[in-house]
């Protein structure tokens, strides 16, 4: 696939009479033309094995290019700007790497050569526009479980060992089979963009797990994709045949160049002072994501990359993508939800048919966005998390309770929630982990156990970790279920991430980025195969009961445990409540939550049997 669709981004086609090349390598019949965007004089350099051949390119207007007659796709290549010619730059247009990304101290230091160390690009195939991508699988109001994607099959076994850890590796029967089991409307991958440690990792002999550090925003990481972009585009069709989407957890916010001492790997090198965001006062990088960079996005240019990157997964067959730390995208300084990336989103005659989802929050100044999103945007509802877990947990009200299974009003208005409802996710404490630690457990991440949420309204049930006590399991049990069921009976899109359904632990890790290790590798073969039918009982009623979309409810009645109506003033005082709706065919949906029991009970006005 081409880096770029010729009639939108950047540029026009790549002809030899256009002032402005297409950005990346465009391969076609008489040879690959090159360019890329830089501040200094740019020179590409062509590998074959350790040799390098250098030719100098042509600028014009901030863009470098030059046209390569005996350069066919599979070729590798890099960049190297004249502001310190000694490292060697990855387009940020690849689409494909030869190699994953690996700190190195010499990726920092000035005027060391890197060219031993730091992966080639790969000339991609001749663009075949083909057919348009269909539209999106996935509705608002299903389910989105949310992978990663290596520590998903590592100890899968049914599996190949060789396709272990792989994209490849979701499109197993045995995996299709779990996720239609549990009604899943798609798989959110966490991120697949190639990625590098942070530095202070390796001394620590610790990687990252999770790929929130990227370098470049389309080359996917080879450890996850060995057949590179064409097995995304295969398992992506594997899955939609099987009714399921596809959402992408995009890293736009920052990138692994970290901060001013961090390694010089692609922008960085090319132009500094167009990518990365800095304070007027004293020209320091801006720190909005707490990793040593922000990436500006009142830059046209740096919009231009993001929508580019976009277009192409799109083009992949991805139904839409999640916005990792997303108010970075609107800042100019300062947040902005009329910002220009929401217009050229919305304008895109590909991506405004995509899903959209943001984390609507960073750490920069007014970093708390929630609710604050274009309207056609979903958003991680972390007060949904929090008012759940500390409902369960025993201080919170049943009134703001029934807010959050209402779809959460006092946040989203208008027709319909856009809500991404989740009790548990990747970041915090898994849900097991949820109702076994009141505490974090941090202390293998080498950080003293500061890192990591401090405030998780999670509780131990009497006893720290792993309990013999028969009534504490049995608490616990009943806890972990507890939420699923309000989490599959509350309306907005919903989220579960792998492995919650059959309690998978990290033993009180509530920050695993760094354990690519048996932490957070799901353990297939001790799964509690009970919960997990738990689960799909879940996924059945929801979806039986017509839960599963975003419209607020209405003709609600709300109830005392005890049956009467429920009036204004107990909602403080009452330990739940039982909620009836209208459903399909004249049913009615019954919703009991019972705080006092642990107990929630889901039915259909003629089945008056519990699924909890």
């Amino acid at each position: 696939m081409s880096p770029l669709d010729p009639s939108m981004g950047d540029g026009a086609i790549g002809d030899a009479d256009v002032a402005a090349p297409t950005l990346g390598a465009t391969a076609s019949a008489s040879g690959t033309r090159f360019a890329v965007r830089s501040a200094t004089p740019t020179t590409l350099c062509l590998f074959d094995g350790d040799t390098e051949r250098q030719m100098q390119m042509t600028g014009t207007d901030g863009i470098w290019s030059v046209d390569m007659p005996d350069i066919s796709p599979g070729a590798l290549y890099g960049y190297r700007a004249a502001a310190d010619a000694a490292k060697l730059l990855v387009d940020p247009y690849a689409i494909e790497i030869d190699r994953p990304f690996a700190y190195d101290a010499r990726l920092g230091q000035p005027g060391v050569d890197t060219a031993a160390i730091v992966p080639r690009a790969i000339v991609p195939a001749i663009a075949d526009k083909g057919e348009t991508p269909q539209p999106p699988l996935f509705k608002p109001g299903r389910l989105i479980y949310e992978i990663n994607v290596r520590g998903f099959t590592m100890r899968h076994p049914d599996v190949p060992p060789e396709q272990r850890g792989t994209i490849a590796a979701l499109a197993h029967p045995s995996v299709i089979a779990h996720l239609r089991a549990l009604k899943v409307g798609a798989v959110e991958l966490m991120p697949i963009v190639a990625w590098i440690d942070e530095r202070h990792l390796p001394p620590l002999g610790l990687s990252n797990a999770w790929g929130y550090n990227p370098v470049v925003p389309m080359a996917i990481d080879p450890r996850l994709a060995p057949g590179g972009v064409a097995e995304l585009t295969q398992t992506i069709a594997t899955l939609r045949a099987a009714g399921i989407g596809t959402i992408l957890d995009l890293v736009f916010n920052h990138s692994g160049e970290s901060d001013v001492d961090g390694p010089t790997l692609s922008m960085r090198g090319l132009d500094d002072r167009l990518y990365y965001a800095r304070r007027p006062d004293d020209d320091a990088l801006i720190n909005d994501t707490g990793t040593g960079n922000t990436l500006d996005f009142s830059k046209p240019e740096v919009r231009a990359l993001v929508v580019d990157s976009l277009r192409h997964f799109a083009r992949a067959g991805v139904d839409g993508f999640r916005f990792d730390l997303a108010p970075v995208l609107a800042r100019g300084p300062g947040f902005d939800p009329r910002a220009p990336i929401f217009r050229e989103i919305a304008a895109d005659p590909l991506l405004s048919t995509r899903v959209m989802i943001a984390e609507p929050w960073d750490i920069g100044p007014g970093g708390y966005q929630l609710g604050s999103f274009p309207d056609r945007w979903l958003e991680w509802n972390d007060r949904y998390r929090d008012d759940v877990r500390r409902f369960w947990r025993g201080d919170a009200s049943a009134g703001t309770l029934a807010t959050r299974v209402a779809g959460s009003s006092d946040i989203f208005h208008g027709m319909g929630t856009r809500s991404v409802n989740f009790v548990a996710a990747h970041d915090g404490f898994t849900l097991a982990d949820t109702v076994a630690y009141a505490e974090r457990h941090n202390q293998a991440n080498g950080e003293d156990n500061r890192d990591g949420q401090g405030e998780n309204f999670s509780w131990n049930n009497g006893a720290e970790g792993p309990s013999d006590d028969a009534a504490i399991r049995r608490r616990r049990d009943l806890d972990v279920r507890a939420l699923l069921a309000t989490l599959f009976a509350s309306k907005g899109t919903i989220l579960l991430t792998a492995g919650d359904e059959f309690g998978r632990t990290q033993h009180g890790n509530n920050n695993a980025y760094a354990q690519d290790n048996e932490t957070s590798w799901l353990d297939w073969e001790r799964r509690d195969t009970s919960l997990e039918e738990f689960v799909a009982a879940l996924a059945m009623f929801r979806h039986d009961a017509g839960l599963d979309d975003c419209a607020f409810l209405v003709h609600a009645e709300w109830r005392y445990l005890s049956g009467p109506s429920m009036t204004p003033t107990a909602w403080e005082e009452a330990e739940g409540f039982e909620l009836r709706l209208p459903a399909r065919d004249g049913q009615t949906i019954m919703i009991r939550i019972d705080g006092a029991s642990r107990r929630v009970t889901l039915a259909l006005a003629h089945l008056l049997d519990s699924v909890a």
